[in-house]
């Protein structure tokens, strides 16, 4: 099976025997599975349930290896050149450990064969419905584009790739006419309550209402909702491989051990909702405090570096009208309503993209920006898309003393751009909403105050970054747009840019003033970009 090398029989149950004991007939059969197995660089030996390998081996799953991990940032980091198949195949495996670790150590949990396959399969499918570049097409591209009136249009308002993956897996097992209930699966209970594990329990407080409002499960098991896509804290087998996975492509060093929490996870009843919880020793806290710093300092190095943001994004605008992907009944479909017709979004993937931008050459001049940037406290997440606008057209208005030098600045010759960095939680301390147990009271749940823990811990757990885009890459026009952000960031009373210019002030910061990079070293010029430092 394509680079599946191995098989390994497992033994289920007894020999199959026919006979009579203590006056009951009885029969025991025997049946085998026959699991694929083949080597991770990540976490080595994996097997897969043969469900799970139909699945793989189908259209919309094999996609997946067209869609890069990082998106963008591969052009920034060569070595991320990972894609969405392997990391879906790692938090498969992973979430099979997870759920099994807590079956052995906790068998009156009452986790059965079905329990654990719906998991994997979940852990699986949890990125089907990934556009191309990853996070760059649903987050930087899809809320850009114009929305049809109609259903399309209120669709694309709100989409996001979980529900996208959820449609997908159902065309993915309609589609491929896969069997499910020749695996031990109960349809359509099981259906329901794999792609509820993939959209994960949104709202925490509608888990408290009775009677139970998620199907496929009962109340007693709400533990395993938290496994692929934990709502409640966010520490899920998803955050698990892809902090591993990145950080061995990016070069980057992982403080996060996955291994140990999975070692220590213990499921017990909570009496703030009456539920049951998946906790974690103790003494662990200070791992996963590592666990969300890992993700901040990934978001701040690749996963928002700005090559991966606005300028592939703004290169998909441009493309959008002129890439066309066949879909159901042969109609054809551009890169943005592909989303409604899920045949056409099968097709969609980095490749598309690629191959179809030599034919539209005027998206490939839109990468090249100049970048500034500036810390601000401001709420930016909660400034509507007429603010941004505004600044765009104050930034040509503030005109600095003594001219442009003859270039002229517009309101179109500026992007402005709104990040924010966090720990997953908004401004919120994560571990708040964790559960932990201690060697003496294994049965009881608590919260650790951070006061407990260090006194070295984050003050504040978000921040907003402003990035200033210039579309001008000349040089005199740049200088101009230099001049420019200074003078609107005096007038609003701002810090000066973050990227400064020649003339900004040095401030007494110990870190790195660079776009892009969080380290204690300069980061790698990138064509058609620049950094600009405090000093140059």
């Amino acid at each position: 099976q394509g680079s599946f090398k191995h098989q390994r029989l497992h033994f289920l149950t007894g020999a199959g025997f026919t006979g009579t004991l203590l006056g009951h007939h009885w029969t025991e059969f025997m049946f085998y599975v026959f699991c694929q197995v083949f080597n991770d660089p990540i976490h080595g030996t994996v097997e897969l349930h043969p469900l799970l390998i139909k699945i793989i081996d189908t259209p919309q799953f094999q996609r997946l290896r067209n869609i890069k991990q990082l998106g963008g940032a591969y052009f920034v980091y060569p070595g991320a050149s990972h894609n969405r198949f392997e990391h879906s195949i790692g938090v498969g495996h992973l979430a099979g450990q997870l759920v099994e670790a807590l079956r052995t150590r906790q068998p009156e949990l009452d986790i059965n064969d079905r329990d654990v396959l719906c998991v994997k399969i979940a852990g699986l499918c949890h990125d089907l419905g990934h556009g191309p570049f990853s996070h760059l097409y649903d987050q930087m591209f899809i809320p850009k584009v114009p929305h049809p009136p109609g259903p399309l249009g209120d669709k694309m308002a709100k989409w996001k790739h979980e529900e996208a993956s959820v449609e997908m897996f159902d065309h993915l097992v309609e589609s491929n006419n896969l069997e499910m209930k020749d695996h031990g699966l109960i349809l359509p209970e099981d259906m329901d309550f794999i792609k509820k594990l993939i959209e994960g329990l949104k709202d925490p407080k509608a888990v408290q209402v009775s009677p139970w409002p998620y199907c496929g499960r009962p109340k007693e098991k709400s533990f395993l909702f938290e496994i692929v896509a934990n709502k409640t804290n966010g520490i899920d087998v998803d955050k698990f491989d892809y902090f591993a996975r990145d950080c061995y492509h990016l070069g980057m060093q992982n403080n996060f051990d996955h291994l140990r929490f999975i070692q220590f996870a213990r499921v017990i009843k909570v009496k703030k909702d009456e539920l049951n919880h998946i906790c974690c020793r103790d003494k662990e806290v200070g791992n996963l405090y590592d666990m969300f710093y890992t993700r901040n300092c990934l978001h701040r190095r690749a996963y928002q570096h700005k090559v991966n943001t606005i300028m592939i994004a703004e290169a998909f605008l441009e493309a959008d009208k002129h890439i066309e992907i066949e879909g159901s009944g042969g109609k054809e479909f551009t890169l943005s309503p592909a989303i409604g017709d899920t045949e056409a979004y099968t097709k969609l993937t980095d490749d598309v993209f690629i191959l179809n931008c030599f034919g539209v050459q005027k998206c490939i001049v839109k990468i090249e920006y100049k970048c500034h940037a500036l810390h601000t406290s401001l709420p930016l997440s909660s400034l509507p898309k007429e603010r941004k606008r505004r600044w765009e057209r104050e930034l040509a208005a503030a005109v600095p003393e003594g001219g442009d030098g003859g270039v002229t600045l517009t309101a179109q010759d500026f992007v402005v751009l709104f990040v924010t960095f966090d720990y997953g939680m908004n401004d919120q301390d994560p571990i708040k909403n964790v559960y932990f147990y201690s060697k003496r009271n294994p049965n009881t749940a608590f919260n650790i105050p951070r006061d407990q823990v260090s006194k070295l811990l984050p003050a504040c757990f978000s921040e907003q970054l402003i990035r200033v885009y210039s579309r001008k890459t000349d040089e005199p026009s740049v200088e101009a747009a230099r001049r420019h952000l200074v003078k609107w960031c005096k007038a609003k009373g701002l810090p000066n840019p973050q990227a400064g210019t020649k003339h900004a002030t040095s401030t007494s910061r110990t870190e790195p003033l660079y776009m892009g990079s969080h380290s204690s070293t300069r980061p790698p010029r990138h064509p058609g970009l620049r950094h600009f430092g405090l000093n140059e």
